[in-house]
Order: structure tokens, then sequence, then C-alpha cells
């Protein structure tokens, strides 16, 4: 008798969600794109799968980090400018280093290419910013944001497990540090899947806040980010027209490779909500100081 009436109470269940599905029905695009995007995260999830269980230790992560940052060590000398923003950013970036859960050497590196809108973390702790980044802000709460979001892809083991995935995909030793060059640079500048997209962002917000940078400098700076996707969209095929090409080529790398601008500004909305930060509103102006002696540029 139980059974029975089990089995109605499951059937009568469906049968109402059934009804409740055709009579709120909602038009939805057609498109390849999402069952693309399914199989895509479903693959990369399943050979995720195995690094949480084997995964890298500290030691061997930071150095497997510092022989791919070897690879991006700026050659050229930098600009007295372009020092003091490298200063500013170790010195936010620090600041952020040290209420990350993982006590790592993190580290912070300007890449001095006006063209390059993004920002992209090593295994480790290295952490990089390109100059054209940079110059869309407009508060040191908008670039606390940027650093949080690439110091919790390091701490939540997304650039170690990228890692081990890609040395299981190429055959290479990971106690071989020195193999691992193979890796191409580009995986790094690639992104992460959605999902860690929008994890970085979560982490990366509320390690900014707890750092006593305000919310909304992530509102403002995706908000602006919004703007440049509308553009890029409309321009895409002119972009004389409003962007250098150059740098019509870098905002098309960093829209591939995060969520939709809108998507994560709702996010960070909702975080601002739900933790009561909606009085955090004033921002410190992105400020970068130097003095002229003897002709040099000096913090």
């Amino acid at each position: 008798m139980r059974r029975s009436a089990a089995f109605l109470t499951v059937l009568f269940v469906a049968l109402a969600a059934l009804y409740y599905t055709q009579r709120h029905q909602r038009p939805i695009a057609v498109s390849a794109n999402a069952v693309i995007d399914m199989v895509a995260d479903a693959q990369r999830d399943l050979t995720r799968a195995p690094m949480r269980f084997t995964r890298l230790s500290d030691d061997e992560e930071i150095a497997i980090g510092n022989e791919l940052a070897q690879r991006y060590a700026v050659t050229v000398q930098l600009t007295p400018e372009e020092r003091a923003y490298e200063l500013y950013i170790r010195r936010v970036g620090f600041a952020l280093g040290q209420r990350a859960h993982r006590r790592l050497p993190y580290s912070f590196h300007l890449l001095p290419d006006r063209n390059l809108m993004n920002a992209f973390s090593l295994p480790g702790g290295h952490v990089y910013v390109g100059e054209g980044l940079l110059n869309l802000m407009t508060s040191e709460d908008q670039l606390a944001f940027i650093l949080g979001h690439e110091v919790e892809h390091i701490d939540h083991y997304h650039c170690a497990e990228r890692v081990q995935v890609q040395a299981h995909l190429k055959n290479l030793q990971l106690e071989v540090v020195g193999a691992l060059v193979q890796i191409p640079l580009q995986i790094w500048e690639a992104g992460y899947s959605k999902d860690e997209e929008l994890e970085a962002d979560r982490e990366g917000l509320r390690l900014a806040v707890l750092t006593g940078y305000s919310p909304y400098g992530a509102v403002t700076l995706l908000e602006k980010c919004a703007r440049l996707h509308e553009e890029y969209v409309i321009h895409a095929y002119s972009p004389e027209q409003e962007l250098s090409e150059l740098a019509m080529q870098s905002l098309e790398g960093y829209f591939r490779s995060h969520p939709m601008p809108s998507e994560r500004l709702a996010q960070a909305h909702q975080l601002i909500a739900q933790n009561g930060w909606q009085d955090r509103t004033a921002q410190k102006p992105f400020r970068v100081e130097y003095e002229v002696h003897n002709g040099e540029y000096v913090k």
C-alpha cells in the first residue's frame, strides 16, 4: 500500500511539472553553440576530475610557474611611466596576496603593450596585466578586482589543473619541469571555463572587499566592458571606425575567454546585495605616483 502511495505521489509531481513547463514556455533561440559548449565543458570536467586527486604540491606548482614565467620575462627596458605602473600593480597585488587562502609567493607584472586589454595568471603565483587594460581603469578598486580575479585563478587551482591537463594531453612528465615549456603560452591567455571565470569573479570580488576596496570597482569596470563588448560587436568588421585593429584583436580574445559582461555584472550586483555591501561606494582614484630626479622618474 505504501509503495502504491509513493508511486502515485511521484507520478502526480511529474505530471504537474510537465503541465507547468508546457504552460510556461519561453522562446529560446535555436543555436548549436549551447550544444558545443556543453560537450566542451563535459569533456573538460572529465579530464580535470582525476587531477583533483593527484594535485601538484605547492612547491611543484611554484617551480613550474617560475619556469613558465621565464618565457614571459620582459626583455625591453621599461619606460619610467611603465615602471611606475608596475610598482603600482605590485603594491595593490601584494595587499591582495596577503589575504589569499594559499600562502604562495604571488608576484605581479606589467606587460608593456597598450593594445593588450587582458590579464592572466600562471601556476604558483605569477600575475600579468596588459597596459591596455590598465588604460581602461579609472579607480584603484577596478585594478584590485582584476588582480583579485587572477589571484583566485591560482588560489582555486585553476592554473595548476590546467598544467596537469596539458601535460596529460601532450604526454609530458610533470616531474621534468623543463619539459613543460612545450605548453603554449597562449594557453594561459585563453581564459578558463565559464564556471571557473565566474568563480574567479566571485572570489576575486570578495578578496578585494576584504582588502578594503569597494565592490563597485568591479561594477564600474564590468559596465565599461559591457559597453566595449557592444562596440566590438558593432564594429568588429570595421575596427578603424572606433578602435585600432590590434586593440580589436585583443578585445576579441578577452571576450572569448570570459563570460558575457552582462552575466558577470549581474553576479557582482547579486554579491553586493547578498553581503550588504551597498554602502561601500567610495572608490580610490587610479593614481600612479612618481617624481622626476635628474631626468628620471622614481616612485
